[in-house]
């Protein structure tokens, strides 16, 4: 089979969800990304605990829509495979683009940038590709992606940004081998600044951990 991949480009839509209201009293702004088999407007209710005043929320939408478990109910998403990865996160990437665009948000506030399980890979790679001014990046039970090198992520240091990695101690997706070479990375790749904090819990989001974080 001689086959040939070709490439195209085109104009596509997609949606992105919100919580709180955008106001002079909001002091942190968040853009959150959930992991493979979510859909934003579910895991907004993770943060649904913080300050509504205070906190503005923003969960962009993985883009590959799938049924969850074989069954033709419940719908998840994934943001990237291991297939045209970097061709997905550029997509990705200008997704985010317009969502910014669309929120017009002000400078004077507070923007974490929090990814969890899939989300830390669009996290980690969105802030770096496009050095994005944030107070904090929070990675939260997800692998940093393998090719990624301290260079991208010196500039976090210059504009003296929090990195904090939350892994649960009975995580299954991080047992104590990958966790030993996670560190090492997360290390090398944050000059050893990047402060990591352990719960007793597995593969979850915990609202107290999120809360904790303003």
């Amino acid at each position: 089979m001689n086959s040939t991949e070709k490439h195209v480009s085109y104009t596509t839509k997609n949606t992105y969800e919100t919580l709180n209201t955008l106001t002079s009293k909001t002091k942190n702004i968040w853009i959150v990304f959930h992991g493979i088999g979510y859909l934003s407007r579910y895991f907004l209710r993770y943060f649904n605990e913080l300050p509504p005043e205070e906190n503005y929320i923003i969960a962009p939408q993985a883009p590959s829509k799938y049924y969850l478990n074989g069954k033709y109910t419940h719908v998840g998403a994934s943001w990237l495979t291991k297939e045209n990865t970097l061709a997905e996160m550029e997509n990705v990437s200008s997704y985010l683009d317009a969502v910014f665009a669309a929120e017009q948000l002000p400078e004077n506030t507070n923007l974490i940038v929090f990814g969890f399980s899939q989300g830390v890979s669009i996290a980690s790679r969105w802030t770096a590709l496009n050095r994005v001014k944030c107070n904090q990046l929070v990675l939260y039970a997800g692998g940093i992606p393998k090719e990624m090198t301290p260079e991208e992520f010196k500039f976090l240091e210059g504009q003296h940004t929090q990195v904090k990695i939350i892994v649960g101690t009975k995580d299954e997706y991080l047992n104590e081998e990958r966790m030993k070479s996670e560190s090492k990375k997360i290390a090398t790749l944050f000059n050893n600044k990047a402060e990591i904090t352990t719960f007793e819990g597995g593969h979850e989001v915990r609202k107290e951990i999120i809360n904790s974080l303003v």
